[in-house]
């Protein structure tokens, strides 16, 4: 009996002859091993970085490099997501050439341009946006960048290749494109090598050459490696460098930082991940407890004979953990090989929601190994404590066929409280230091303590109940003692649901506070139930910005005729001119002592708006009396958040054409204004920045247009759908609001339904799981109760009153301990001091009643529904008298 081959045949067989708590203990091991699995391959796959990625950002290139302005540049050895930035000073206008790239390089080295950008081009009615890609494709160097479909590649000015995503917005090969003032002719379409969704353009450098930045880019034929050494002299000149040797054989991390003086954040990233797999691993570990609890009973007599025939506790031990080993081995095998399987079954509907092009199949080899670690050790985990009071049973005990277990020691629950406290003093001191940027790390190692010590409490409190249950009806009673009296198989189940809860209580307090949140801080737009309509021309350069005050007659007549039940009022106020070559735009400035407050205002209608009374702003109240009275007196108006005053302000009228650093045209008139006081928290946005009397804007040669439509009345969702889509046929660049107040995301919901719903499976099998365990370890006890003349469908009570009794016990105790993190994760979520918003600073704490609720009581309720219903009424007959 030596060693373990033994223990392991042994437990090979029981594995095979109790397929059905074989089969229990292989899906709760399996299912994360599965889930992680096909996470690990999905995410690898679609993670397509350093040098993996080197092909689709170099080409054939050794590297690329790139400069926007002249300085010291730190970067991370792939700064392929913009992981750079400035050392101290930089000038933007004077970036690094090539003359200066070679000085670092080498006068032999061979350098190919390379352009970024982004532009847009008008396709029938539509102005379509895309990125742009200058780069020669016929040179050896750009290979890898654009695989060619149909056509053929760019060979003389003018002509460009497009990637199907272009193809898919309607425009075909042979079709020109007018890019900021140049025609362009399609001659070829393919696949971009990164962008998937993302139109693209690519062509010679100097067609699509992005005149609005200072950006290089260059192709680099080094002839060799470029080292890190060198990617340190680039930088030392203002250069970015993407490295092909250096995405091979990247520096160390740690030396690197300490290098560039900045910090990696590994050290808050690996306690975070350790947190995760630690709670995983205790759920997973509860949840397998049970099985091998009671095949632990069913073992008592073997083991029992083994100990009176000399053999050793550690012998014992080994039976146990055997079955561990042997049902973790095959539960993680078959769990990462159905992973694999279905992370690549699911990377087509996964690249579906990606913009960019996934790599190939990636099978991250190191990750993989660790997961089957993790599902190994699970299970040996889950078979550690049945093993270790597996062999301190009583042998007389057992032999004679009495339970042999052995009372549990007094001084466990003092440790389980003793933990709970410091949970608790853990997750007060992170919500207290949450500023410091480590409250985070605290709450979650808090909650993890809070587990472990509430593990510890579950059989006191499985104890306390089974003493209370003298009154309950009889099934009720016998499920109570039942759990207390099989400990070993309880506990594991009750701290297994105890623990789901606790999760879902702390996530769910935590969504609903920052849902809180979001709600106390929402600044409406305009009054409830009514909304505006904007209208902001789209035009390319060289063409004619349309006229405004047809546009705007054209707009108004169609929502009046699509909405008669509406009431649609004009707003006035002085036109901004846009257009692709400039802007007309007018402000006012108020006194220097007064800007915060004004600036403070949010506002939905115009910077400047013309009225001559509260009405035609859709004001009334003290406010419109403020308004009215300002502007009968031939005063401005500005909105403020405190200030109600008289104040001498600034009108600024300024033109900008592109590309000029000052305005062309500025005047400057300073006028008679009545500062209002508006409470954003109560009527939301202000209809303007300031209002100016008709007479005024017309003496200083303002341009008075409409400059949007306000909505009241019948504005229902229905009706705000049609006056949409009426609207935006009828005028393109058309816009309308309608103010509903606060409305819940569609995501807030689905993560609450989705917390709800792993709760309830996740308590739906632990509870299941234990209860038919324990019906089946219980099977001498009902059979006794059946020979004394209990009905058969006692068995379904007691079936459903063991159920109860492990999901309520184990879901009140949950939400305990779930309110220690949730609440304490609740302020650094929500605590938004400064805000810009008209509610409070925070933080704000919101408790979902209804979703504990339906955890903590209707789901053990409906889960003892189901056992009972489902559980037999009937045993088998074992024996019979003739």
């Amino acid at each position: 009996m030596s060693g373990w081959r033994p223990a392991l045949r042994i437990a090979w067989r029981d594995a095979l002859r109790h397929r059905g708590r074989s089969i229990l203990v292989l899906v709760m091991i399996s299912l994360p091993v599965l889930a992680v699995s096909a996470a690990a391959v999905i995410i690898k796959t679609a993670e397509v970085s350093g040098l993996e990625g080197a092909d689709r950002t170099l080409g054939a290139a050794d590297a690329l490099v790139l400069t926007e302005g002249s300085g010291e540049v730190v970067q991370v050895p792939d700064p392929s997501d913009n992981e750079w930035t400035f050392v101290g000073e930089s000038d933007y206008e004077n970036p690094a050439t090539e003359q200066d790239v070679r000085a670092v390089l080498g006068d032999d080295v061979r350098l190919v341009p390379l352009t970024h950008g982004y532009s847009r081009a008008r396709l029938g009615d539509r102005v379509i946006d895309f990125s742009t890609t200058g780069v020669d494709l016929t040179d050896p160097l750009s290979t890898g960048l654009f695989d060619l479909e149909a056509g053929h590649l760019p060979e003389s000015a003018g002509e460009v290749v497009v990637s199907g995503a272009m193809l898919d917005k309607g425009f075909r090969i042979g079709d020109e494109l007018d890019v900021a003032g140049r025609t362009l002719v399609i001659v070829g379409s393919g696949r971009d090598a990164t962008d998937r969704t993302m139109p693209v353009v690519l062509g010679s450098v100097d067609d699509l050459a992005d005149e609005s930045t200072n950006r290089r880019e260059w192709l680099v034929d080094a002839g060799g490696p470029v080292s890190w050494s060198t990617v340190r002299d680039l930088n030392a000149i203002g250069g970015v460098v993407i490295s092909r040797a250096v995405l091979a054989d990247p520096p160390d991390v740690a030396s690197m930082a300490e290098q560039m003086g900045y910090d990696t954040g590994q050290n808050e990233i690996f306690a975070v991940i350790a947190l995760i797999i630690v709670m995983a691993l205790i759920e997973v570990v509860l949840l397998a407890g049970p099985a091998f609890a009671v095949g632990a009973r069913r073992h008592a007599r073997t083991l029992a004979l083994i100990a009176a025939s000399g053999g050793t506790p550690a012998q014992s031990r080994r039976v146990i953990l055997g079955s561990g080993l042997v049902l973790g081995l095959v539960a993680s095998a078959v769990g990462l090989v159905l992973g694999i399987v279905a992370g690549w079954a699911l990377l087509p509907v996964v690249q579906r929601f990606q913009g960019e092009w996934f790599g190939p199949l990636d099978l991250p080899v190191a990750y993989l190994a660790a997961i089957v670690a993790f599902g190994l050790v699970s299970a040996l985990l889950a078979s550690v404590v049945p093993a270790w009071l597996a062999s301190r049973q009583d042998v007389v005990a057992v032999l004679a066929g009495r339970r042999g277990d052995r009372r549990p020691r007094a001084s466990t629950p003092v440790v389980g409280l003793v933990l709970l406290g410091v949970g608790i003093a853990a997750s007060a001191y992170g919500a207290v230091t949450s500023d410091s940027g480590n409250g985070a790390l605290w709450i979650a190692g808090s909650a993890v303590v809070s587990v472990l010590g509430m593990i510890l409490v579950v059989p006191v409190v499985v104890s306390v109940v089974a003493r209370v249950s003298g009154r309950l009806p009889l099934t009720a009673r016998y499920a109570a003692r039942d759990a207390a009296r099989h400990r070993t198989r309880t506990v594991p189940a009750v701290a297994a649901v105890a623990a789901t809860v606790a999760g879902v209580v702390a996530l769910g307090i935590a969504n609903a506070s920052d849902e809180r949140q979001n709600e106390m801080t929402y600044t409406p737009q305009a009054k409830i139930g009514t909304g505006y309509v904007s209208w902001s021309p789209d035009v390319l350069p060289g063409e004619e910005v349309p006229e405004a005050t047809e546009a705007w007659s054209r707009i108004e007549e169609t929502v009046r005729s699509t909405a008669p039940g509406v009431e649609v009022r004009s707003m006035r106020g002085v036109q901004d001119l846009y257009d692709p070559d400039g802007y007309t735009a007018t402000y006012i400035d108020p006194p220097r002592d007064l800007q915060d407050q004004v600036w403070g205002l949010m506002t939905y209608g115009p910077m400047v708006a013309v009225a001559d009374s509260a009405e035609e702003l859709g004001l009334d109240g003290e406010v419109g009396a403020a308004v009215d009275a300002a502007l009968a007196d031939g005063r401005a108006v500005m909105f403020s958040t405190d200030a109600d005053q008289a104040a001498d302000v600034t009108v600024h009228r300024e033109t900008w054409s592109d590309g000029d650093d000052a305005p062309q045209v500025e005047s400057s008139d300073e006028v008679e204004a009545q500062l209002v006081p508006w409470d954003m928290s109560a009527s939301g946005a202000a209809p303007a920045q300031a209002v100016l009397p008709t007479a005024m804007a017309e003496r200083l040669g303002m341009d008075v247009a409409t400059v949007s439509l306000r909505l009241t009345g019948d504005v229902s969702g229905a009706t705000e759908t049609r006056i949409k889509e009426s609207v935006q046929g009828a005028v393109d660049g058309t816009y309308v609001y309608v103010e509903r107040g606060y409305q819940r995301p569609d995501e807030a919901l689905i993560i609450l339904l989705v917390l709800g719903a792993l709760g309830g499976v996740l308590m739906l099998g632990g509870t299941l799981t234990a209860t038919f365990l324990a019906l089946s370890d219980a099977k001498p006890d009902l059979a006794t109760l059946s020979a004394v003349g209990a009905a058969p469908r006692t068995r379904r009570r007691v079936a459903a009153a063991y159920a109860l009794v492990i999901g309520l016990v184990g879901a009140v105790l949950g939400a305990g301990v779930g309110f220690i993190p949730g609440i304490a994760i609740s302020r650094p979520l929500t605590a938004s001091f400064g805000s810009s918003g008209p509610g409070p600073d925070g933080p704000f704490l919101a408790i979902p009643w209804l979703l504990i609720v339906a955890i903590v009581v209707a789901l053990p309720l409906l889960t003892a529904a189901v056992v009972g219903l489902s559980a037999r009424s009937r045993l088998p007959l074992v024996a019979r008298l003739d």
